[in-house]
């Protein structure tokens, strides 16, 4: 009964190579019941993200599960296994362990502290309590897994700090507001960073973004999707009366806010403050507004060195969480160890137990006068001898040691239990 672990994922193997290896939709769950029909595979669950593809297994045999494997991915995928030689990885026994441990609590991840990859990890183990793959040992470590993140992130600041572009300003925003959920937003672009800063102010609370897009098409298509208000590019300038926070990313080659254009709206604002973030390469907002009372510009360089910052935060913090996943380790090995000797505890009890029968049954047969309050006597009696007669070598049986192989099979010989018969149970 080992913990098996052969996957790939965004250091080993690059975005293309990952999507022909990626499980999706009707195709996962096929995947996933023909990985469990595998001979050495025991039980299965299969994770797949953008970012990575894993197969957790209990498996027998790890030399001849890891080919087997090899096989199935290689021919469910249809491609050449040449393809899985330098991008998969393998890992068994307490390395499995610690690998599942350190993807739950994400410090595997591309972003260390992100909180997606917990969430598809329960979504991978809940598809695989319906389909039916997995059993004692996975459902064990797959439960322990999901505890131990959420340890990692009751017990460190692992997820606190700000470790992209899109967040950053959001969270500067956020110092400069207090009431930032009250605050009127305008998005200057509607690309991909401008879209998940977006879903940042949302999820912090902001309820009017303005949206300001080239091609006003596709700026009406984010305001859908946000209740936001679309503007036509070449009018933002006249909602800027009323905006607090302003967060550009449009890719155009110059500025396409002015200072003068800016001194003029904050006029208007009585020069309540206004808080622009420039997350353009070019630069699309003239510096000199950071001249203005009452005007906080930043730009993709300031707000580098806040992620930074924070990176070298979560990195500090993911050291504690590695204490945490080496503690956790070791009380499920504990347990998983015991696992090893619970069909020798249970044989050595039903031959005790068959042992006591035959004793007793040929005893009453040889006093078929005696009543049924000194049968109970003599049950009681031979339950208690069994039992003590049973306890110290059970107690062997559960502890942790070097020679438990030893033992086990020392008990197995000394008691005459059949090993196939009762490992099977």
């Amino acid at each position: 009964m080992k913990v098996f672990v052969a996957g790939l994922n965004h250091k080993t193997a690059d975005v293309d190579t990952r999507e022909k290896f990626t499980f999706n939709g009707p195709r996962l769950e096929e995947g996933l019941i023909r990985f469990k029909e595998l001979p050495d595979v025991q039980e299965a669950v299969i994770l797949s993200t953008c970012n990575r593809v894993e197969l957790y297994a209990n498996v027998r045999d790890t030399a001849k599960a890891s080919e087997s494997i090899r096989t199935f991915l290689s021919q469910f995928h249809n491609i050449n296994r040449g393809s899985l030689d330098n991008a998969l990885y393998i890992y068994d026994d307490i390395n499995a362990v610690r690998h599942i441990f350190r993807v739950a609590s994400s410090l595997d991840s591309m972003v260390v502290g992100e909180p997606q990859i917990l969430g598809q990890l329960k979504d991978a183990f809940e598809l695989a309590l319906r389909k039916k793959t997995t059993g004692i040992l996975l459902n064990r470590l797959m439960k322990k897994a999901i505890s131990v993140a959420k340890r990692v992130r009751t017990e460190t600041r692992i997820a606190e700090n700000a470790v992209s572009i899109s967040f950053a300003a959001v969270e500067l925003a956020r110092k400069i507001f207090t009431d930032l959920p009250k605050k009127v937003s305008m998005l200057l672009g509607a690309g991909e960073m401008a879209e998940l800063a977006a879903r940042h102010l949302i999820g912090s609370g902001v309820k009017e973004i303005i949206i300001a897009n080239r091609t006003y098409d596709r700026g009406c298509e984010l305001a859908k999707e946000f209740n936001g208000k679309p503007v036509k590019f070449d009018e933002f300038i006249h909602e800027l009366v009323r905006t607090d926070i302003v967060i550009c990313s449009t890719g155009a080659s110059n500025y396409v806010l002015m200072k003068s254009q800016m001194q003029k709206a904050m006029k208007e604002r009585k020069q309540k403050p206004v808080f622009i973030i420039d997350i353009s390469v070019p630069r699309n907002i003239d510096p000199e507004i950071n001249d203005l009372d009452n005007v906080y510009l930043y730009n993709i360089d300031d707000l580098q060195g806040v992620v930074d910052a924070n990176m070298f935060e979560r990195q500090k913090e993911a050291e504690k969480a590695e204490k945490i996943i080496e503690e956790e380790i070791e009380t499920f090995l504990k347990w998983q160890l015991s696992l090893d000797s619970v069909p020798t505890i249970i044989a050595l009890r039903e031959k005790a137990e068959e042992i006591k029968k035959q004793e007793i049954d040929r005893l009453l047969n040889k006093i078929p006068e005696i009543g049924e309050k000194e049968k109970k006597a003599i049950e009681y009696m031979a339950a208690a001898i069994i039992n003590k007669l049973i306890h110290p070598p059970t107690v062997a049986l559960k502890e942790d040691s070097e020679d438990k192989d030893t033992i086990i099979a020392t008990i197995r010989r000394l008691y005459g239990i059949d090993g196939e018969k009762n490992e099977n149970k």
